[in-house]
Formats: structure tokens, C-alpha cells, sequence
């Protein structure tokens, strides 16, 4: 190998350990980071409270016991007009397309006098065994017939809780002695029988039912109401 080779390689190859020290050097330029003050992950420290859940039955029913203490009657009245065209709500009122709703809540099932309920009420009721519970009444007006397979009430239902809470809230100043607020209640879907479908509401056409797509959610036995939700 003559010099003028020899020294043509020498050239190439510093040309390219020159062109790979400068690609090398330009990286750390553009892609630096600063070392850590501390080697590890820095971690948030929590305050020690888990985060707050909400529990829902087996049907994505989310309970209203908590928010009955606090919930708005005065928007319970309002919403209820919806209901008004099918049900009565003072004491000895007369039924309509749905039951009268005096004392609905805790009552038993399918128990207001000289009214027509369906059969799929009639099975829910189980003899006299279910009642409208806070539970009851909020899976029922949460999806009616979901809760109660073959039940005249063509109520859609309520999918907020907390129009659900305080619908309820107004139905249990609707007795002489209302019932106590629950401290904490079952899931909705637990109390519902195969008879029924799973969204707790009982048809409160039964005891709330309109058939009038009230906000109520109670069963028009008789002939379903136009809804007006």
C-alpha cells in the first residue's frame, strides 16, 4: 500500500469519527435533561382518605338515601305536576288513571283501595310482602318498567338521582306521621323479584303509579296517561 492510499483511509476515517462526535455532541445539546436532585421517583403523598365511591346496585342505580336529608322538596312540588293529570295526593283523594299517592311512602304494594292494578303489579306486591321503601320507590321512578315487567305505567323514567330524591323527598310529606329518613338502604335491585324486572321503583302504579310518565313513576293501571315528563 503506497502512502497516498494509506493516507486517503486515514482521511475517511477521521472524517468519520469527526461526523460521529459531532451527531453525538448535537443529541446531548437537543435532548438534555438535567440530572435529579435526588435519584427515584418523586410520589404525591395523599391525605390518607380513599377517594369517595358511590355505590350503585347491580343495575347502575345509584341510591338516594344520602341526598334525601338535603334534598329540594320545593322542586319535588314542581316536578310532580307532571303527575297531577293521573294521580291525587291528598288524604282520601280519589284514584285516577293511577292510584291516589296520600301516604305512598312505605306502603304496601298494590294496596290503594278500589283500584284496578295490573297483574304484573299484583305480583309484585307478593301478597302484601313488598312495600314502597325509599329503595322502591327510587329504582321504579328511576326505570319503570325495567322494575316491573308488564306494568301499565308508561312512565320513561328518571335518570337523574337527584330529581329522583327529591320527587320522594315531596311523596313522603304526604302523610300524617312521614316515614323516617333511611340511614342506609339496601341496593334498589335487591328487593326485585323475577317476577319483576331489576330497577326497584316498584310500579308505584301500584301505590305512586301513574301511567302518565310522572315524575312520580306511578302505574296508570286502568289505561295508560299520556306521559308529559
Amino acid at each position: 500500500m503506497n502512502s497516498s492510499n494509506f493516507n486517503a483511509m486515514a482521511g475517511a476515517l477521521l472524517a468519520v469519527v469527526f461526523v460521529v462526535m459531532t451527531v453525538s455532541i448535537a443529541s446531548d445539546a437537543i435532548f438534555h435533561s438535567a440530572a435529579p436532585e435526588t435519584e427515584g421517583y418523586a410520589l404525591e403523598a395523599g391525605d390518607g382518605t380513599a377517594p369517595a365511591v358511590t355505590a350503585k346496585s347491580s343495575d347502575g342505580i345509584e341510591p338516594i338515601a344520602p341526598l334525601l336529608a338535603s334534598a329540594d322538596i320545593d322542586n319535588g312540588i314542581k316536578a310532580f305536576k307532571k303527575c297531577a293529570a293521573c294521580h291525587t295526593v291528598e288524604e282520601g283523594g280519589a284514584n285516577k288513571v293511577g292510584p291516589n299517592l296520600w301516604n305512598i311512602v312505605n306502603r304496601t304494594v298494590a294496596s290503594a283501595p278500589d283500584f284496578g292494578y295490573s297483574t304484573a303489579m299484583t305480583e309484585y306486591a307478593d301478597g302484601g310482602a313488598n312495600s314502597w321503601t325509599y329503595a322502591h320507590l327510587n329504582g321504579f321512578l328511576a326505570a319503570p318498567k325495567k322494575f316491573v315487567k308488564g306494568t301499565a305505567m308508561g312512565f320513561a323514567g328518571l335518570k337523574k338521582t337527584q330529581d329522583r330524591a327529591d320527587i320522594i323527598a315531596y311523596l313522603r310529606t304526604l302523610s300524617a306521621s312521614p316515614a323516617p329518613l333511611p340511614a342506609d338502604e339496601a341496593p334498589e335491585a335487591a328487593a326485585v323479584t323475577d317476577t319483576t324486572s331489576t330497577d326497584t321503583g316498584a310500579d308505584t302504579g301500584a301505590d305512586t303509579g301513574t301511567d302518565s310518565g310522572t315524575d312520580t313513576g306511578v302505574e296508570a293501571e286502568t289505561a295508560p296517561a299520556a306521559t308529559t315528563e
